[in-house]
Order: structure tokens, then sequence, then C-alpha cells
């Protein structure tokens, strides 16, 4: 193993610069040659490959999004695609590949792997829904950032006597909702794990305000609905002047600087993945796993579905 490379793909998430940072300076202190691929595989099947320095990396562990560019692409999924990209890294005398990303980004790599690249991936995505791993990069920065917004949030909602509908990001996931939404003391979460009704919701703000709340804060996640159309749905059940609104967070959740446990996690991440490489295991993602860096087969690292903490949930029914 004499150079390697590493990119991002698929959405941003806080902590993905520490993540390259630690690759890029762990790997030349192992004495690789390391270079960034711009703009994930897009920029890798153009061949937007760029041999990186000590100083390259500077400033860019408080950095949020990713410096070198994260694209979701498609043509991925064609069949020349592995192949090319595996060649192209060949051509530029590169021996192994680092992928920062979530799952989808990690389908790209397995089969890129099985035309003789080495690949490790690190775990980088706010939704935290990876099975092979308790923890992604990004995850407790958004959490801090639905955090913030849901306590800005509550100052309106008390001044005005409002409900409020947050929406959190997540896809089909409920993590972001549920930890955000218990740090946040929201005192209703859904997430697509728990079915719920608009009835359930509606009769547990009534008995809220039965009890003399005067406003409330429901945290929806995007995978367990809009908040929009449940919004509208309680406002047309309940008298005008108590005043129902929708808010959608939205990206601001995938951005800023990352929180400290975002870029130790990214760090350790990075040294570990560099570390594999150089001992010759491939194949493998890097992540956290009973509170310690571990790896995990790629193959097994996604699959499945990681179940959501139901005991989490029942604490935050409890609280609320």
């Amino acid at each position: 193993m004499k150079a390697i490379a590493v990119l991002t793909s698929g959405g941003d998430s806080p902590g993905m610069n520490a993540a390259v940072r630690a690759v890029v300076r762990v790997g030349i202190a192992s004495g690789l040659e390391v270079s960034c691929v711009h703009g994930g595989y897009s920029g890798l099947l153009a061949g937007d490959i760029r041999q990186m320095t000590h100083k390259d990396v500077s400033n860019l562990i408080q950095a949020g999004g990713s410096v070198i560019g994260c694209t979701r692409c498609q043509e991925m999924f064609e069949d020349y695609a592995p192949g090319a990209a595996a060649n192209i890294l060949k051509r530029r005398g590169i021996d192994g590949l680092v992928v920062i990303g979530g799952e989808g980004s990690y389908r790209g790599a397995i089969k890129i792997s099985q035309h003789g690249i080495p690949v490790v991936g690190i775990p980088g995505t706010i939704d935290n829904d990876i099975p092979g791993t308790e923890r992604t990069i990004g995850f407790d920065t958004a959490c801090d950032t639905l955090v913030d917004c849901l306590g800005k949030l509550r100052d309106t909602a008390a001044s005005h006597n409002r409900t409020f509908v947050v929406e959190a990001m997540g896809r089909n996931g409920g993590w972001l909702a549920l930890y955000g939404g218990i740090a946040g003391g929201a005192d209703v979460i859904l997430i697509p794990e728990v079915p719920w009704t608009n009835e359930e919701v509606l009769t547990r703000l009534t008995a809220r305000a039965a009890s003399g709340k005067t406003f409330h804060l429901v945290v929806i996640s995007e995978g367990a609905g809009r908040c929009t159309d449940l919004a509208g749905w309680l406002q047309a059940q309940t008298p005008d002047e108590l005043e129902v609104r929708a808010t959608i967070p939205g990206h601001i959740q995938r951005g800023g600087s990352p929180s400290t446990a975002d870029r130790l996690f990214a760090s350790r991440c990075g040294q570990r993945a560099v570390e594999a490489l150089v001992g010759g295991r491939g194949g493998v993602m890097i992540g956290e796993l009973d509170g310690k860096i571990a790896e995990v087969p790629l193959e097994k690292a996604i699959e499945g579905r990681r179940v959501i903490d139901k005991q989490l949930f029942e604490l935050a029914l409890a609280l609320a």
C-alpha cells in the first residue's frame, strides 16, 4: 500500500471534513501518498483526484459540510461504472480508497472493491441509520441543531400560546427526531417506527391543554409524515385563536460546525480507516460498537435495518 484516496458521498454531514483531515494526515504520517476525490463518485468517474499535503487540510476540523464535495451519483448504478472507477484509481497509482458516507455510498464501495481496489467505509450521515454501527458522523451535531431550533420555537410558542409542528430530517428513520425531541423537550414525538394517527396527536394535545398547558411542541420525523399536513389538520380541529404552525428546519440540520463528539469520532474513524488499509483489511466499515471503534464487513454494515431504541421512545412518552 503506497497511495490511497478519500472521497465523501451522498448527503453532507458535520464532521466529514474532520474525517478527511484525519485520513490525509494519518496517511501521510504512515508514509503514504494521499489524494482527495473531489465531487464524490461523480468526481471519481471524471478523474478529479488531487494529491494532498499536510497543509492542505489545515483548519478543516471545525468546518461543516464537505470541502471536497458530496454528490448522489446515479451513474454508479450503471453496470460499467464501478469497474471504470476502479480502473481510474489504478491508472493513478492509488491502491486503496476511503469512502465517507451512508448506506448508498457503501453499495458503490462494495462494487468498486469487487474490481480489485480495497475500500474502507466511514459512516457519515446525520440519519444515524446504518445498521452496522451505533453511531454516525454528524448525528450528534444535527441533534444539537434541532434542539436549538426547538428552544427558540419554545420561546415563541410560550409567548403566543401556539402549537408548533416541527419536521426533523431522517428519511425512514426516527433517530434524529427521537433524540433531538427528547433533548429539546418536545411534547409529542412522531417517528416512522411507531404507528400513530392524527386523532391520537389531537387527544394528547387536548389532554395537555386541559391540564393547563398553553403551548405545545410536536416533532415529526420526515419519514413519519409531513409537518404541514399534520399542522393543517390540527388547526382545522381547534379554535382559530389557538394557532398551529408548521416549521421545517430543513437542511440547517445538516450544516454547521461539528460538535466535539463528532470531531473526535470522525478523527478516530479516519485513523482506523488508514490502519485498516495499511493492514490489508479492505472491505470493512469503521464504526462504533459497544462504545469502541470497530471494523465491520461492508456487506454486514448495510444488512437489514437499524432498530430504534423503543425504551427511549417510552421515556419520551413518560417525559411528555
